[in-house]
């Protein structure tokens, strides 16, 4: 880097500049505030070094001066006079840290170091955010990371065959996103993609939803349903969480792969269908199969083509490029700055919600925003290290409830606010049902 040092002390500007050259840095010194502002009027540096007590204009002066004229430049304050408020103010005035004499060169390397880690990603991300729609961008998936590109490489092998494709990846990592890049891209794309997740899907409604049934199927079966394997006929199929279906319906979904046909629920007419089938797992499905939680045949049938999506902390480089993404989604037009310790903070958290917990994440940060342009690591990260404090922490009895009220809902929107459907989904009495219904607040049972 390129530092500069304004100290008016000079046995302090000798050692320190010794210790900062014996990194590889280059230094220039000055002795006053004025010819600091000088200086970075006429030269451009990577980092100041800022002594608050000099003669002549003092080191706050100095410093606001700096930021003015440098926004983006990290400024480290060394203070032997003020006290911690001193500091304080000092950091609020846009001060990237401070150290306090007397001090050991190491202090203020070390303090480098954290400026060098935090050019790069403030470099990378100016540069993403002011090249947004040159950068690599697949379907609607951002990322230039080399794992991602192996996605996309993939997924080019893959468009002009018909073959079946597994993807694997955590939650939160857009597995949904390159299923839908799958069939926009295939010969496919004038036909529906047709989706559903077993995760949210009650195990006895996963086979009606796949195949459909007829009328009398089974009580409350008052009219002939359509499956997804018939609505998706000549375009997609999408399962996700594929791990959570029942080892039934998976014996009769190996059948569709194999015969491309079916009967509904309740019903004896086959029904043939051309469908391409992408499945995705949370799992390893693999390993599913060797604890006989998955047909080792239907995974074999499934996994023709894997495609492995990588967690977020796998991909750091593509952070500044998804914030900014993200910034842009939900900030309306409006330009939004983000401050130098989140920049570091984002790029050392574990993200164990992916890309979906960091744009909730950005959401949240504009939201807290309110009319301010500066996004804060607080408003991104709920704590320092992504930990839970005392006010995210409900007793299990309350969040117990606030799952089944969740679940409640779901069945309500699915049966249209049929309560014997409901009733006999659940498996509880009506009146059961009636009462959790009120209680929650779900509608006003008659």
């Amino acid at each position: 880097m390129k530092v500069l040092l304004a100290d008016d002390e000079k046995t302090i500007t000798v050692t320190l500049s010794d210790s900062i050259k014996s990194k590889g840095h280059q230094i220039k010194v000055v002795y006053d505030g004025l010819s600091a502002i000088k200086a970075l009027e006429a030269e451009n540096f990577d980092c100041l070094l800022l002594d608050l007590k000099m003669p002549g204009q003092d080191g706050m002066e100095t410093l606001r001066q700096a930021k003015k004229l440098k926004p983006e430049l990290p400024v480290v304050i060394i203070t032997g006079y003020g006290t911690v408020d001193t500091a304080v103010n000092a950091l609020k005035s846009g001060a990237y840290d401070y150290v306090q004499k007397p001090f050991y060169n190491e202090e203020i390397l070390l303090i480098m170091e954290r400026i060098e880690k935090y050019i790069v990603l403030r470099d990378e991300y100016s540069s993403l955010r002011d090249s947004l729609e040159s950068n690599p961008q697949y379907g609607r998936m951002i990322g230039k990371s080399p794992k991602m590109v192996e996605v996309y490489q993939l997924i080019e092998k893959v468009i002009s065959t018909d073959c079946n494709v597994l993807i694997e990846g955590e939650s939160g990592t857009g597995k949904e996103m390159v299923a839908e890049s799958i069939h926009e891209k295939s010969n496919r794309h004038n036909y529906p993609i047709v989706k559903m997740s077993c995760s949210v899907m009650p195990e006895t409604l996963i086979e009606s939803e796949l195949f459909g049934y007829d009328k009398g199927a089974f009580t409350g079966a008052l009219n002939q349903k359509v499956g997804r394997f018939e609505l998706a006929d000549k375009g997609t199929v999408f399962i996700d969480d594929i791990d959570d279906m029942t080892p039934t319906t998976q014996m009769k979904f190996l059948r569709v792969l194999q015969e491309h046909a079916f009967e509904r629920v309740g019903g004896t007419q086959t029904i043939n269908v051309d469908i391409r089938v992408v499945a995705a797992t949370k799992k390893n499905l693999l390993v599913q199969v060797k604890h006989n939680a998955f047909r080792e045949d239907l995974f074999y049938r499934l996994n023709v083509v894997n495609i492995k999506l990588p967690p977020l902390r796998e991909r750091g480089g593509d952070i500044p490029l998804l914030m900014n993404h993200f910034i842009q989604k939900y900030g309306k037009g409006r330009k939004y700055e983000v401050t130098t310790d989140t920049l570091v903070g984002m790029a050392n958290y574990s993200w164990p919600g992916n890309v979906r917990e960091l744009e909730n994440a950005v959401e949240r940060a504009i939201t807290m925003a309110g009319e301010s342009s500066i996004l804060k690591k607080d408003d991104f990260l709920k704590s320092p290290a992504g930990e839970m404090r005392d006010g995210d922490i409900i007793s299990l009895d309350s969040y117990t409830a606030q799952c089944e009220a969740d679940y409640l809902r779901k069945i309500f929107h699915y049966t249209k606010g049929d309560k014997n459907e409901m009733s006999r989904l659940l498996n509880i009495s009506r009146k059961t049902l009636w009462a959790k219904l009120k209680e929650y607040g779900i509608e006003n049972p008659e």
